[in-house]
């Protein structure tokens, strides 16, 4: 047996192995998984279900994993790298020197430990650190020009443009192919303003690393410089094709839309950058001005107002505002803003001028300035930006989908089956099963996800519910009524009939209240009724409460943990955040792969501002075959 068991775990891990090498991380993690199952005390599993979450930008999951699998086996360079990556990416730097330090004595020969050593000593901005450190790899690797490229690039943080040139020429004339030197050329030049320098040494970059976003947004600002509209936009077209939410590229391709008079499509930029940056007023103010200027002043008006809130004095705006009340033939409001730029211009010039505070001044955005006078300038990094090469990019990440922030549905009763359920299982509840013990025809099933029903579907249930009812109307014994009244309550939930199911849920209680499916089902339709109807705009019926329901259910069955993952749900639309993420927890410690209950309290957590623990949680959840969790997980690696 435990040859076979041998063999099963080896092949799982020559499987998973092989899906990794065709960059197929998503099936890679499925083999690992049950490798790790059959025998979690084998570091392997560990260590390449550790490279699939990396490849996946999960980088706390892969440190986990990898710290696992050196708990397991200390004595593995390899994993040391691969931990200290994962700890760069969370820059975590002194972390991943430590790990380093650990490769190295291990492995003293691997130029590669040395030279990202030295980078995490300049990124803690550990200047003469790094300079020592890179010194020892120039010494032991003559010939290794990203070594003279890191130097130059450590100059350069420290000003000294002198020392970066000599140390860069170095690096060009061992390697002219080398793109990070090239870069580090066109960034001396940007600084300088030799627009010609760098739009050169940018396109030399591009022709070795196509794929670094940064180089074509900078390409960019210098041929437009350069007079080179054209090319400018075919960089921001380019920057954005590889970084679809770049702030910079939808920023400064709106500015030079507008420039050559294409107003529709830049107020689309602009629409984009305030969906991302809700509180970014130099786009809002470029967007009132485009809606000004396309006619649609209330949206204008509207803009502006935003601004001026933020800005009282900030005279362009009120003026602006002013124009298009007047044009709405809203006269009074216009002459409320005129009045204002004047007692604001008297004000300035007897020498009163509000300040702003400093708290108001944090909560601006950096590259905002807090100067709205600057809205049609374009926006610069304050910092340049390297892309470093820890490790290679790789093709098919599931983590670049867009994805919707938003919580999973509720778990509920069924007639269809979730196609979609986590790893083909098949939520259980003993209740439910005791139900289809009943009837071979029309099982019952747990699902999370709300069907939508097509003609067949829906023929399918009216005509049950027609079934049901004869059935009903000449059923003598309770027991067999409540089998019934069930599952044609079950039947009317699935049409999204929510007062005929509830209904038929209070009914049964009146017979059983004992029953904890009934509580269950009956809160999932109050909560979607209560929910459609503030979509409506109508009061919440509190006919029955959905909270008390499931309260009542886990009286009756505290050990089933859809109810409490439910409850949470409930909670969570409430923006009771504190109260969803301790019944998630509940729900977790009855079945500790509910990856659906890890990948709410992920959501509810990050809205909660706990950011580490939320990718923990949705790390957890991508683990456990929710493979949207990593789009989120990179989408709050990304946030501020």
């Amino acid at each position: 047996m435990s040859t076979s068991a041998q063999y099963r775990v080896d092949r799982l891990v020559t499987a998973g192995r092989s899906a990794l090498y065709y960059e197929d991380f998503v099936l890679s993690i499925k083999y690992f998984n049950l490798a790790i199952g059959a025998k979690p005390y084998l570091y392997e599993p560990w260590y390449y279900r550790s490279v699939a979450k990396f490849n996946l930008d999960d980088f706390t999951g892969a440190e986990s994993d990898a710290s696992e699998a050196l708990h397991l086996n200390p004595y593995i360079n390899d994993i040391y790298d691969l931990r200290a990556i994962c700890r760069i990416r969370q820059n975590r730097f002194d972390d991943a020197i430590a790990d380093y330090n650990e490769a190295i004595r291990l492995e003293p020969r691997n130029r590669n430990y040395w030279f990202n050593r030295a980078i995490c000593q300049m990124e803690n901005k550990k200047y003469e650190a790094a300079q020592q450190e890179l010194d020892t790899i120039v010494g032991k690797w003559k010939d290794w020009s990203n070594a003279y490229s890191l130097k130059a690039e450590v100059y350069l943080h420290q000003k000294d443009t002198v020392q970066a040139e000599k140390w860069l020429d170095k690096s060009l004339q061992l390697n002219p192919y080398d793109g990070d030197a090239w870069t580090t050329r066109a960034y001396m030049a940007l600084a300088r303003k030799e627009w010609k320098t760098a739009d050169e040494a940018l396109t030399k970059s591009l022709h070795f690393k196509p794929n670094n976003v940064n180089s074509y947004i900078n390409r960019a600002l210098a041929r437009i410089n350069l007079n080179n509209l054209r090319g400018a936009m075919s960089d921001y077209d380019n920057a954005l094709e590889l970084d679809p939410n770049n702030f910079l590229a939808h920023y400064n391709r709106g500015l030079m839309r507008v420039q050559l008079g294409d107003d529709n499509r830049a107020i689309t930029d602009f629409d984009f950058i305030i969906k991302m940056e809700p509180q970014n007023f130099m786009a809002i103010f470029n967007r009132a001005l485009l809606h000004d200027k396309t006619g649609n002043l209330r949206a204008a008006i509207k803009d502006y107002t935003k601004v001026i809130n933020q800005f009282p004095n900030f005279w362009t705006g009120l003026s602006n505002r002013a124009s298009c009340y007047r044009r709405l033939g809203m006269t009074a409001k216009a002459e409320m803003d005129e009045f204002r730029i004047f007692k604001a211009q008297m004000n300035k010039h007897i020498g009163i001028q509000p300040r702003w505070s400093a708290k108001t001044k944090k909560e601006m955005r950096k590259r905002s300035e807090v100067d709205p006078n600057k809205f049609a300038s374009l926006v610069v990094d304050d910092e340049p930006k390297y892309e470093h090469n820890y490790k290679s990019e790789y093709r098919g990440k599931v983590q670049n989908r867009q994805v919707e922030t938003a919580f999973l549905p509720m778990y509920q009763l069924s007639y269809f089956p979730n196609n979609q359920n986590i790893n083909g299982v098949q939520a259980y509840d003993k209740e439910v099963d005791a139900l289809n013990q009943h009837t071979k025809a029309d099982k019952v099933y747990i699902v999370c996800s709300k069907e939508q029903l097509d003609e067949n579907g829906s023929m399918k249930i009216f005509s049950m519910i027609d079934k049901l009812s004869a059935e009903l109307s000449v059923a003598s014994d309770n027991e067999t009524r409540k089998r019934l009244l069930m599952r044609r309550a079950i039947a009317h939930s699935v049409l999204r009939d929510f007062e005929a199911a509830i209904s038929d849920f209070t009914y049964y209680i009146s017979l059983d209240d004992k029953n904890s499916l009934a509580y269950w089902q009956r809160a999932v339709c109050q909560a979607e009724m209560d929910e459609f109807n503030k979509a409506e705009g109508k009061g919440v019926l509190n006919i029955h409460s959905a909270e008390a329901d499931f309260s009542d259910a886990i009286r009756q069955n505290s050990n089933n943990a859809y109810i409490y993952y439910n409850r949470g749900n409930l909670h969570a639309g409430r923006n009771e955040l504190s109260k969803a993420i301790d019944d998630y927890t509940i729900a977790l410690r009855i079945d500790n792969r509910l990856a659906e209950a890890y990948y709410n309290r992920g959501i509810a957590r990050a809205k909660s501002g706990n950011k580490q623990t939320a990718i923990q949680d949705l790390s957890k959840a991508g683990e456990l075959g929710l493979y949207d969790a990593y789009s989120v997980i990179k989408r709050l690696n990304k946030s501020k």
